[in-house]
């Protein structure tokens, strides 16, 4: 039950209370990123060696992911009505992902995604410079509301963040109240989104209500990997954090017994009082009868192969558990190539496809706000907004056989041209094949005339 006290508070204020475990997940998951992996506070005069396998797991499972993104628009029909209408979608598409350097905003909301565990993409429209804006606020101020126990109906969604005096001013031309001090203070700006209606809060008050200019919530919240029921995702920092710590605090603890062994303890037995021992070639100790000297060997019997036995099994235990073989971080141990390659570096496909399933349909979604509300600030239909995502080949592909395959299957009749062209990598086939027709009618022409 809603107690009366909340009834009282104003939006924004209602926002600070929600979602807390979540926020908190998300500032640890880009802390331990960041290199903060130890769970305790230092000791004095300890060591504590940080290998950013974390960091360098992610970055590099995002490039497997993102390599070679493009999207295509394939015609409804095979009327020429259908083919221009796709041709025309595919170049806005392409237009307004030129426009919003699209191809480095993915990329860093991949890394952001798996970090954190959620991404989001906001699509507007810009009325001063006329063209679509594409942008990816921070997930850590986003509230989602669904209906019931269906998590793909999403009715409401709140984005939260920050504005200085002057942005304040300049964008809604309000002077913030400056704080006690007399500084001036930051204003926290609330967007309320849904279908039907949009509002807009600048600190506890509510500056705009009106409707929803789009018709639909202008955001696309995107899971890394989701949970079976659930809505938010799963962030790749979990699977590998304890093995990281471990390693981490194994490594400085053979860091510690090398640099001991560097500089050797002297053990006196029977001695009572010790004057001017040192530790150094050449030196000569005196000492009482039945004492004994000796230099302590932390390195007799082994030792130093058990601790490299055991780092060598947390280095095994943290690429399973990131699906992040050795063979993704250059070591082709035997030359493998071709499916034994491929085999090898399998758990890592596994992981890639999750993702890009995921991708997939954020990135159909995005499209289609995309064409939307071009066609509502333009007048030219972009409809059905069908949008297909093409991905890039996760190996290093022997081209010229790949060609030979391509133009097999167009021959065959199972493979179009533009199928053949998109697997290729051509990034505009319309335009490819009109200067392909158009350079066989010139040399038609200049046959004729011979």
């Amino acid at each position: 039950m809603r107690s009366s006290s909340t009834n009282t508070l104003t939006f924004p204020q209602q926002l600070a209370r929600l979602d807390l475990g979540r926020l908190k997940a998300y500032r640890d998951n880009l802390d331990f990123y960041q290199g903060t992996q130890w769970p305790e506070p230092a000791r004095r005069r300890e060591r504590r060696l940080i290998f950013n396998y974390a960091k360098t797991v992610i970055d590099k499972t995002a490039s497997y992911v993102m390599s070679g993104l493009k999207f295509a628009v394939d015609p409804v029909d095979g009327s020429p009505e259908a083919a221009e209408a796709a041709r025309r979608a595919e170049a806005a598409l392409r237009e307004v992902c030129e426009a919003n350097n699209l191809e480095q905003l993915d990329f860093d909301t991949e890394v952001d995604c798996s970090i954190l565990g959620d991404a989001a993409f906001k699509v507007t429209w810009d009325p001063l410079e006329r063209r679509v804006r594409v942008g990816a606020p921070d997930v850590q101020g986003l509230y989602v509301w669904w209906l019931g126990d269906d998590v793909t109906r999403v009715w409401r969604v709140a984005s939260r963040y920050q504005l200085s005096a002057e942005e304040v001013q300049m964008l809604y031309g309000i002077q913030p109240s400056p704080t006690s001090s007399g500084r001036r203070r930051e204003s926290t700006v609330v967007e309320v989104w849904t279908e039907q209606e949009f509002e807009l809060w600048l600190d506890n008050d509510l500056l705009e209500s009106k409707a929803n200019p789009y018709g639909f919530i202008p955001f696309v919240i995107l899971p890394n990997l989701r949970e079976p029921k659930k809505f938010w995702g799963v962030s790749d920092i979990g699977a590998i954090c304890e093995s990281v710590r471990e390693l981490n605090r194994a490594m400085s603890q053979l860091s510690m017994i090398l640099e001991l062994s560097g500089n050797p303890i002297a053990v006196l037995e029977n001695v009572t009082e010790a004057q001017d021992i040192a530790v150094q070639p050449g030196a000569v100790w005196e000492l009482p009868e039945k004492a004994r000297a000796y230099l302590l060997d932390l390195l007799q019997g082994g030792g130093i192969r058990l601790h490299a036995d055991y780092i060598d099994l947390v280095y095994r235990t943290l690429h399973d558990l990131g699906e992040s073989p050795r063979t993704a971080f250059g070591e082709n141990r035997g030359g493998l190539s071709g499916v034994a390659l491929q085999m090898e570096l399998d758990p890592l496909f596994k992981k890639v496809q999750r993702k890009r399933l995921l991708r997939s349909v954020a990135y159909r979604r995005r499209n289609e706000m995309i064409l939307r509300i071009l066609e509502q600030n333009t007048g030219v239909s972009y409809a059905p907004y069908r949008t297909r995502v093409v991905w890039g080949s996760l190996l290093p592909q022997d081209r010229s056989r790949l060609v030979n395959d391509e133009a097999r299957l167009v021959a065959a009749g199972i493979h179009s041209r533009r199928r053949a062209a998109d697997e290729l990598g051509v990034q505009d086939p319309e335009t490819e094949f009109e200067r392909w027709l158009e350079e066989e009618r010139e040399k038609g022409e200049r046959e004729e005339a011979s």
